[in-house]
């Protein structure tokens, strides 16, 4: 087990040495700002850097991609390598590829944070098991901020009740493959289970023709997709007379890096469990 000792919150615990840290698809837009943002952290350490076999970047180092300079860790196409034990994977990327990291951590006595979206019911099952033999911490967001607007969106919803329609909409750059963002879909869950309404029945992905008046249930969760936006979502409740809309906007993609390391620290001394950024900052 490390000997550092992360605390929940905004502070930081001393470490007697740094938390060793694998970054997966350490040359994509997300790993490279994680590269860049790790070196800013005395307790926290590079020791690893991934890619997908085959990829362009292998064998650079990590630090020239991302900008820093040289770091002397190369990037890799071997996880068994690097994912070893008490040792944190981070990654954003593909649900393939970071379920693959994940039956190696649960494996070796590793541990993960993960802000890869777009997982299906049956692979969130298995991060669920595999989280009995590892400490796991996924979420479809890492900005610190968008996960108190997940603990103020319950809240918000259960005060308004039924009266309000409830539209959301998501902004990202022309780049991202999956939609609606996981982002979107978390806030729709959270309103749907304090408003007592099945997100499989409410909601609505996009209106065209003729749809009819909207319906007091349902939920609606549009998608944008356009140039370099990091992230923008807005939840918009709306009855006759006034609207309350709560939105987050992400300037830079360091807020999410700055999240995930946040949580490193977090899950670098718990035991085998499913986390989430709620557990980090207190708010589960």
């Amino acid at each position: 087990m490390p000997v550092a000792s992360p605390t929940v919150g905004r502070g930081r615990a001393p470490a007697e040495r740094p938390i060793d840290v694998v970054v997966a698809g350490a040359a994509g837009r997300m790993g490279t700002r994680l590269v860049a943002c790790l070196q800013g952290a005395d307790d926290l350490r590079l020791v690893g850097a991934l890619e997908a076999p085959a990829h362009p970047a292998l064998g650079r180092d990590a630090g020239e991609l991302a900008g820093i300079g040289r770091l002397g860790v190369a990037v890799g196409g071997d996880p068994a390598t690097v994912v070893t034990p008490d040792r944190v994977l981070v990654e954003f990327s593909v649900p393939e590829a970071s379920l693959e990291h994940l039956r190696l951590v649960a494996r070796n006595g590793a541990r993960a944070v993960i802000g890869t979206t777009g997982f299906t019911d049956a692979q969130r099952a298995e991060i669920g098991d595999l989280a009995k033999r590892a400490a796991i911490l996924v979420s479809p967001n890492m900005s610190v901020a968008v996960n108190v607007a997940f603990s103020l969106l319950g809240t918000m919803a259960k005060a308004l009740g039924d009266e309000y329609d409830v539209e959301i909409t998501e902004t990202h750059h022309r780049f991202k493959k999956d939609a609606p963002s996981g982002t979107a879909l978390r806030m729709a869950e959270i309103v749907a289970a304090a408003l007592g309404r099945d997100p499989d029945r409410v909601l609505v992905h996009g209106r065209q023709g003729l749809p009819g008046e909207r319906t007091r249930a349902e939920i609606a969760v549009l998608s944008l997709r356009s140039g370099d936006v990091v992230g923008e979502h807005t939840v918009s409740f709306g009855t006759l007379g006034e609207r309350l809309e709560l939105t987050h906007r992400a300037h830079t993609r360091d807020t999410f890096a700055r999240g995930a390391l946040r949580a490193v620290r977090f899950l670098a001394a718990r035991p085998p469990g499913l986390y989430s950024m709620q557990d980090v900052l207190g708010l589960a």
